[in-house]
């Protein structure tokens, strides 16, 4: 028997399972929190970080599966492969080493930049190339903001990676190479024929020498160190794979590999995923990344309101004094969900807490409640919120466009079953909640290599056996729409339609 390694570099924690050639996970791991300095607007993290928790768990993985799996060996593994957190500046000088932090893609630092370029180059014809926006977060405009306010750190660049994971293949193989989801988020790959734009580069004053190798996700990018080997305790000469940026993982791992199939992340934000054969670039938030084959795009939709809301109304409807034998708050929350109908007695809630990128795009709102009447309780309110992120869902999906085949759900909001029914119940469809979830990206990508031991290392694997292994291992359960709930939900999306249209204008 032999077993891939796979990782999941995110931006809190590095998290590592061992996938058998059957596609089964075997044993896991998950490193402590990865600080992140957020001082003075900035979002950075500093990639020996990523490191020194990848090495770590590489060894208790290795330490693990030699006390669970009889007669394990470390050369029983036979390939690596990672998901990381994407869009991000990782810039290398010429050893390798990085020339300051990693700056993250959450950190906006250049929308001065990004107009330049987009002026220089063209909105539309940006938008076209890169099936993207030209924004401040991304590396390419970054990078511009560091050789005009850093130029002493930019004189040392001599690579820049986009992902996480890809700053681990380098220490691992000294590849400087990036599989094409990753570098999607870039600000300067063509979408549709996965090559670097020379003549966005030369708009933004930058060396295309510098930027990655484009790969697939199944590539063999090299191979283990003798130095990175003894540090992990991974064999010499051990496979090293492209892998695949988070955002491209996660919708593997949910099982999308067609139209009308969905994956929704409900995490502290959150986002929609599906799968089209084009770029969708008239409708504002959206973004679009390469997948497994020239004619398969992710079309995926980032909100903002998700977890957080759920964290939220836990802590102000539930958060006070526990009581006997109920001291968990979210188990309180979780009562008070069922305590209120669906609907929330007529209570409406706008749970844009932080602003919100879709449906629409807007910093500035807030969120807000409407309907509240003497009869309404803590509980309809905790209810409304809820239901107020899952109405903001289903008016996700209708921009979309596309009729719901099949949704899965990941994330830690998931593990409120109460909102897991109400998301069936407001998108009228069966959801299905992933065991194992936040493993299940890195699984996917290990069954991924699996498919692809058949083929050569550069060849596509077969994509069709690929979806019947996933498709094999989607096991959680199901949520199936309540009928008797249709209407109350109806009407209450309508009337949560006209909510922000109403408010937006009281800012």
């Amino acid at each position: 028997m032999t077993y891939t390694a796979a990782f999941d570099v995110g931006t809190t924690q590095v998290k590592a399972v061992l996938v058998d050639d059957q596609g089964s996970a075997r044993v896991c791991a998950s490193s402590g929190f990865l600080p992140i300095d957020t001082g003075d607007g900035r979002i950075e993290q500093n990639p020996e970080d990523w490191l020194q928790a990848f090495i770590e768990m590489s060894r208790d993985l290795l330490s693990r599966a030699g006390r669970s799996i009889e007669h394990f060996k470390s050369d029983q593994v036979t390939g690596i492969i990672m998901s990381g957190q994407m869009q991000d500046l990782i810039a290398l000088d010429a050893q390798g080493q990085p020339v300051g932090p990693a700056i993250l893609y959450a950190d906006g630092r250049a929308e001065e930049e990004s107009a330049e370029l987009a002026e220089i180059y063209g909105v539309e014809s940006f938008r076209t190339h890169v099936g993207n926006p030209c924004d401040g977060s991304l590396p390419v405009t970054k990078l511009m903001w560091m050789s005009r306010h850093q130029p002493d750190r930019y004189a040392q660049v001599r690579h820049v990676l986009i992902d996480a994971k890809d700053y681990l293949i380098w220490w691992l193989t000294g590849a400087y190479c990036g599989d094409v989801t990753a570098c999607s988020t870039a600000g300067a790959m063509d979408l549709r024929s996965r090559t670097w734009r020379r003549d966005i580069l030369k708009a933004a004053g930058l060396d295309a020498a510098i930027f990655p190798k484009l790969c697939w996700p199944w590539e063999s990018v090299g191979s283990s160190t003798p130095g990175a080997s003894a540090a992990t305790g991974f064999a010499p000469g051990t496979t090293v794979y492209a892998g695949m940026g988070d955002a491209g993982a996660s919708t593997l791992g949910g099982g999308v590999f067609h139209s009308g199939q969905f994956n929704i992340n409900l995490g502290t934000s959150g986002w929609i995923a599906t799968v089209t054969d084009r770029a969708v670039t008239d409708r504002p938030g959206m973004v679009n990344l390469a997948y497994l084959g020239t004619d398969s795009i992710i079309n995926t939709v980032p909100f903002l309101n998700a977890g957080n809301v759920h964290a939220w109304a836990t802590g102000v409807f539930a958060g006070g004094s526990p009581t006997k034998g109920d001291d968990d708050p979210y188990q309180r929350m979780g009562h008070l969900l069922e305590s209120s109908p669906a609907g929330a007695r007529g209570v409406i809630c706008l749970p844009y807490l932080v602003g919100e990128r879709f449906p629409m795009m807007n910093p500035s709102i807030r969120g807000a409640y409407v309907g509240i009447s003497p009869e309404t309780e803590a509980c309809d309110l905790a209810r409304a919120a809820l239901e107020g992120v899952s109405y903001s869902i289903r008016q996700g999906l209708d921009l979309m466009g596309t009729p719901i085949e099949r949704v899965t759900l990941i994330g830690g909001g998931t593990r409120e079953p109460q909102w897991c029914q109400m998301l069936a119940d407001i998108l009228d469809a069966p959801v299905q909640v992933l065991d194992d979830a936040h493993l299940m990206p890195a699984v996917a990508l290990a069954q991924l290599v699996s498919v692809g031991k058949q083929t050569s290392s550069s060849s596509q694997p077969d994509l069709q056996a690929l979806e019947e292994l996933v498709e094999a291992n989607l096991v959680g359960r199901v949520y199936s729409p309540d009928d008797a709930n249709r209407h109350v939900y109806d009407v209450g999306y309508n009337r949560f339609r006209r909510l922000y249209p109403a408010l937006d204008s009281l800012r």
